[in-house]
This record gives structure tokens, C-alpha cells and sequence, in this order.
């Protein structure tokens, strides 16, 4: 176990005994393990394929290229809607995992074999998602914000173009639109954090729910 993931599991306040376990799934299968996002990744040939997540309310083994794996099980989930590539296999008692153990090493073997094999995802480029006429509006009113706008990563403007299309009415869109401005301005994606408290950076962790007011 390198340096960091050992440090990793130290300070683990929830999932400890689920993660471990997980970890020596992992590295029993051949891959490299490593540290990265402030979390253990595991991968082959330089290639990342496999992360070890501790969230709120479960843990998770995520692959990097889950949608490309056959999931007979049907036990991979898409993290959220924006999320084209990796998909989580969730935890929330150690008992999960032991019970799927042999199911858990097959999907490993699998994601090796993708990654191996040179796959790719084709993903669904951003100019291809919907841009809803108040935020083309928006852009004509403030031509430095569409600039923003488009420097953000494709990620980035995807989960922002997903969140305000989503909204019902055009008063709802326009307040999504508004509320984010700043943040769009920053450089900033919707989940990313912008306190500077997060250990889990860039995402937000709620750690701003901590300041005082």
C-alpha cells in the first residue's frame, strides 16, 4: 500500500472496514494502485479504471469506463445524469460486499479487459445538448458571460446546460441561470467547491455549510 492510501484509510472516519475490503479486491487483480482526486485509483498501463469512493450514505467502486462493461448483474449505477463514462457499483455494509464478492472480481477482470482492449467512449459532445433559450438570452444580454461560459471544460458546461434545462418553467430557468452567473464567471462548475474548505477538490463536500455567518 503506497504512502497516501495508507494515510487515506487512516483518516477514515466512515467505511473504513467496506473500503479495505474493496482495496484488497483491487490490487489482488493486478492493478497499479495509486493516488489521485484525494482518493485511491487503480489502473493499468498509466490507464485509470478503477477509484475507491466514501460518500454520505454509501461507498462505492467506481470504473472509469462502466458503461462500456456488460453489468449482467445489473447492479452498475450513473452517478448523475451528466456522467457519460463511469458508472458505481454502491455499498452501504460490508455484508454487501462479501456477498457479492466473486460478482464484484468478475467486474474488475471486465473493466481490465476494456481498458486492454483500447475501448472508448463515444461521448455525446456538448455542442449536442440542449441550450435553453433563456441562457442564449442571457448570453446576448452579457456577451462576457457566454465568453465565461465557454471556457469552461465540456464537463462543466454540460452539468450547467443539464441543470438549467431541467427546470419546469422559464422563471425557474432563469433563476438557475442567475443563481450560478458568479460562479460561471469564477471558472467554476455547479458541484465545484468555492469555499476552498472541501477535501474532496475540487467537488463540493458541504464543508461551507460549516461557516459561520
Amino acid at each position: 500500500m503506497i504512502p497516501e492510501v495508507a494515510s487515506f484509510f487512516e483518516n477514515l472516519t466512515k467505511w473504513q472496514s467496506e473500503l479495505k475490503l474493496l482495496q484488497n479486491y483491487v490490487v489482488t487483480s493486478g492493478l497499479v494502485e495509486e493516488f489521485k482526486w484525494m482518493h485511491p485509483c487503480y489502473t493499468h498501463h498509466g490507464k485509470n479504471v478503477i477509484l475507491l469512493h466514501g460518500f454520505k450514505n454509501y461507498c462505492a467502486l467506481l470504473f472509469v469506463k462502466g458503461a462500456l462493461l456488460k453489468d449482467t448483474e445489473n447492479i452498475l449505477i450513473q452517478q448523475t445524469e451528466n456522467v457519460q463514462s463511469a458508472r458505481q457499483i454502491r455499498f452501504t455494509d460490508i455484508s454487501e460486499i462479501k456477498a457479492l464478492e466473486k460478482t464484484i472480481k468478475s467486474y474488475i477482470q471486465e473493466a481490465i479487459l476494456v481498458e486492454a482492449s483500447g475501448l472508448k467512449i463515444k461521448k455525446k459532445k456538448t455542442a449536442a445538448f440542449y441550450v435553453p433559450e433563456e441562457l442564449e438570452a442571457a448570453f446576448a444580454e452579457q456577451p462576457a458571460f457566454e465568453k465565461a461560459f465557454n471556457k469552461l471544460t465540456p464537463g462543466r458546461q454540460r452539468g450547467y446546460l443539464l441543470h438549467f434545462a431541467k427546470g419546469k418553467q422559464s422563471k425557474t430557468r432563469i433563476a438557475r441561470i442567475e443563481k450560478n452567473t458568479e460562479r460561471i464567471f469564477s471558472g467554476k462548475g455547479l458541484n465545484d467547491c468555492t469555499c476552498g474548505l472541501s477535501i474532496r477538490m475540487p467537488n463540493c463536500d458541504g464543508s461551507h455549510k460549516t461557516l459561520t455567518k
